[in-house]
């Protein structure tokens, strides 16, 4: 009903509007708007997808994800489990990475291949290629982890127990009263010191004699005697087993001098320490991932694992296996086989091996069948002296120099010179066809050869009358003498030089290593040793 005030059609006078209800009536109709505008959105959006699908497919999963998460969880759980080694899958999963990508990709090239069969066309999902990226990255991470903080940890790392007193705390030492353990003939003695130096010799008598210097972190002495109770030395015997213990305690370290009867079988888990061992007559066994090992006079196989520090071996008659990352090694005198399988920082040294030398890094192969002479490998060198039989090497981003070489001889690097030196009429295939670098060859005199050797952006020089033809690409080819084993030389980006060398004397007999002496002595202190560390002081028993 109108007001009497309002005339008949007309709007009420001003003093009776109403601002509330007015805005309310806007407000409702803008939502009506917008859900008018939302329905219609709606409406379209479902007409694209529509459309879209009609010519595209329907949107799938692929089965890349899926299989990536099992993949990891397969490797977490046997990490977890202790099946595999952390630090050995990050080394190899820093290294070979980008398998992972190619494998990703060959899935999706498969499923694109059988999507094309479809009838009716399908779009696959790529939610996993974040997955991707991020196990790119870490990929990256963890090969830069193995490439630069190895050499780091190898020169900082090794500073025992006492790098990790952060507070300051004072040092207690303790001798416990030396153990004497009557063991059986032919005893396998194991030794496990999660936390100190542990040093071998062996002994005359049936026995396993410990001398064990404790050393504490403590505010007092009531808290060092509870260090010193808790990592104390232990020796139990069951059957032909024997084994020496220590519990760990990280607020101290135990350093262990150990006799062991001659023709025991050694194995040593020095988990934080350094090992030195000599005169054993049955072989050693030893693992010491943050420490150095050297190793004398010992009649058996040789086994170290190791992933960092140092490591000698000298006068070794057996065997010489060693595998992990390693700052310095020094290989000599060995009557047996020397087959090494590590990453190293430094700088390696094999000479005077009987048996077959084999090296293996992430981009170093080296294979010898016997080494009169020496071997030295470092980041940009490596050099090989007086070597008998077979010759391999592959490498790259390193200069090679193979030099009186009893054998036949393939060289193969990238971004690297090669120069070889055969002592003979012996077969040699030298080639650095993906990178820069000259390739030289210095034959005897009187050499017998076929030559057949190609530069694509290089010289040619011969002191040889040999056919050389070509302009920027050129090739050399003939025969020396009356011909006779193969000489192929190749080089992309680099020289080709055959120079006429000197004579060289017969090839040596295979090198002796004397008898083992009775007691140990160290290693001689010739130039190409390294001297290893002095081993813990003898303990004065309480």
């Amino acid at each position: 009903m109108s007001s009497p005030n309002t005339p008949p059609g007309g709007q009420p006078p001003y003093s009776q509007y109403d601002p509330k209800t007015q805005w309310r009536i806007y407000r409702e109709q803008q939502k009506a708007a917008w859900r008018a505008q939302r329905e219609a959105w709606k409406a379209q959006h479902h007409a694209w997808k529509a459309n879209y699908i009609g010519a595209y497919g329907p949107r799938v999963p692929s089965v890349v994800g899926p299989v990536i998460l099992i993949g990891i969880g397969i490797v977490a759980l046997l990490i977890a489990t202790g099946n595999i080694s952390g630090a050995d899958f990050w080394a190899w999963y820093g290294r070979w990475w980008p398998v992972l990508l190619i494998a990703a990709g060959l899935a999706l090239l498969a499923e694109w291949a059988l999507d094309m069969r479809r009838e009716v066309p399908v779009r696959r999902g790529g939610s996993f290629v974040g997955i991707l990226i991020l196990l790119a990255f870490i990929g990256l991470g963890a090969a830069g982890w193995n490439n630069w903080w190895g050499p780091l940890r190898a020169e900082w790392g090794n500073q025992g127990d006492d790098f990790f007193n952060a507070f300051g705390l004072p040092e207690h030492d303790f001798d416990q009263p030396v153990l004497n353990t009557q063991v059986p003939a032919n005893a396998a003695v194991t030794i496990q010191d999660p936390r100190g130096d542990v040093s071998i010799t062996e002994g005359d008598t049936p026995t396993v004699q410990v001398q064990a210097h404790e050393v504490a972190y403590a505010s007092s002495d009531a808290n060092a005697k509870k260090i010193f109770d808790s990592e104390a030395a232990h020796v139990t015997v069951s059957g032909n087993a024997v084994l020496v213990r220590s519990d760990s305690n990280n607020s101290g370290r135990l350093n262990l001098a150990i006799v062991v009867p001659r023709n025991a079988q050694v194995t040593v888990n020095a988990s934080k320490g350094d090992v030195t061992a000599a005169g054993l007559g049955a072989g050693i066994n030893v693992t010491a991932p943050h420490g150095d090992v050297h190793l004398n006079s010992i009649a058996g196989p040789v086994q170290a694992h190791f992933s960092k520090g140092e490591f000698s071996a000298h006068e070794i008659q057996g065997d010489v296996t060693g595998d992990g990352p390693c700052s310095d090694m020094t290989v000599s005198e060995i009557t047996g086989k020397v087959s090494l399988n590590c990453e190293y920082f430094d700088e390696l040294h094999i000479e005077h091996v009987n048996g077959p030398v084999e090296f293996r890094t992430s981009k170093t192969e080296v294979d010898l069948a016997a080494l009169p002479g020496d071997l030295t490998l470092t980041d940009s060198d490596l050099h090989v002296t007086e070597a008998k039989g077979n010759v391999r090497v592959v490498t790259h981003s390193r200069d090679i120099e193979l030099d009186q070489i009893y054998g036949d001889s393939y060289v193969e690097t990238r971004d690297g010179n090669i120069s070889v030196a055969p002592a003979g009429a012996y077969n040699v295939d030298a080639k650095n066809d993906s990178g820069k670098g000259d390739v030289e060859i210095a034959l005897e005199p009187n050499a017998q050869a076929t030559v057949d050797g190609r530069t694509r952006n290089g010289d040619i020089v011969s002191d040889f009358p040999l056919a050389i033809s070509g302009d920027e690409s050129k090739t050399v080819s003939g025969k020396i003498g009356a011909g006779g084993p193969k000489i192929t030389l190749s080089t992309d980006v680099g020289d080709l030089r055959i120079k006429r060398g000197s004579a060289f004397p017969p090839a040596p007999p295979a090198p002796s290593v004397g008898a083992m002496p009775k007691s140990p002595t160290p290693p001689p202190n010739a130039p190409h040793l390294k001297a290893p560390k002095t081993p813990p002081a003898q303990p004065v028993t309480q």
